[in-house]
């Protein structure tokens, strides 16, 4: 175990093991872009990477701090995925310090996209300024709207902006593309957010955070999976159909059965114990958003010309 406040620390407080899904979902947008025949801008591409896991990271350290007491109760929790990074319920980080980093990494995130926008992408000001909205109401009093069973549609809204923002950022306007190809990462991002709610919500309940694993139950919170999940991949269906992404991007259905897998497994274990027996769902959940971020930016590629 590394010391109290080293870098290893910090570092394992961010949830690296969540930042990957941000770094497609730029992936994605910056393919999008590239298969629209705009030439590659590195060091733009590099500034869009940097902000976007900047602002996750001091996300993750904000919804830290103010989950810490609902955190602190939770016995039931499957770490390294779900219950928080821990740092500050084992004495690792200081609760303040915890705030501040988080708060510092936004600010860095924002300096970045101010960068961008500041360089001839006025469009930028708007989607970041949103960006940050939802990353601090997401955990935070007054909305706190983690707690208030609106965690999933805020993650999605996050996701879906990073994609239109990586896209823009190379773009330098706006495209139906990036939205297309997004809106399906994004309800699959949100989808991880569901499915980890599972373990946690005994605890979020008794911490009065009424997550949608809370507000529907077990089984309900099953099926609403299930109906997430298919609306990323009939959204993916519908925007090849209607021309909004190439056909190619269909290679995005190839995590269509992983997910599957997941709903599968959440309906079977939704309410039983140990919590370790839905594991599977979630390693599932996080490796389909994974996939599709990942199929779909080669296939963008691929068409492009």
């Amino acid at each position: 175990m590394a010391a109290p406040g080293s870098p290893a620390i910090w570092f394992a407080a961010t949830r690296p093991q969540f930042l990957s899904v941000t770094a497609v979902a730029v992936l994605v947008g910056l393919a999008s872009a590239a298969g629209g025949g705009v030439p590659l801008h590195v060091g733009v591409a590099a500034l869009a990477l940097a902000g976007a896991l900047l602002v996750h990271a001091g996300a993750n350290l904000v919804n830290d701090y103010h989950d810490r007491h609902a955190d602190a109760g939770n016995d039931e929790r499957l770490t390294p995925f779900t219950g928080g990074s821990r740092m500050i319920q084992d004495g690792l980080l200081g609760a303040r310090a915890v705030a501040a980093c988080g708060h510092a990494l936004l600010a860095l995130g924002a300096l970045l996209g101010a960068g961008l926008a500041l360089d001839g992408r006025p469009q930028l000001w708007a989607l970041g300024a949103l960006g940050l909205a939802l990353a601090i109401a997401y955990s935070a009093p007054p909305l706190r709207l983690s707690a208030r069973g609106l965690g999933e549609p805020v993650i999605a809204a996050a996701w879906l902006l990073v994609v239109i923002g990586s896209d823009l950022a190379q773009r330098g306007g706006w495209s139906v593309v990036p939205v297309a190809a997004g809106a399906p990462m994004a309800m699959l991002v949100a989808a991880i957010l569901l499915a980890n709610g599972f373990p946690d919500r005994t605890a979020d309940a008794a911490a009065g955070k009424r997550t949608l694993v809370v507000l529907l139950g077990p089984r309900g919170a099953a099926r609403g999976y299930l109906m997430l999940v298919a609306a990323a991949y009939l959204a993916l269906i519908a925007a090849a159909i209607v021309g909004a992404l190439p056909g190619t991007a269909l290679a995005g259905m190839a995590a269509a059965p992983v997910s599957l897998f997941a709903a599968r497994q959440l309906t079977l274990n939704a309410g039983c114990t140990p919590t370790s027996r839905l594991l599977p769902a979630i390693r599932a959940t996080i490796l389909a958003a994974h996939l599709y971020g990942l199929s779909v930016a080669a296939a963008l590629l691929l068409a492009r010309g």
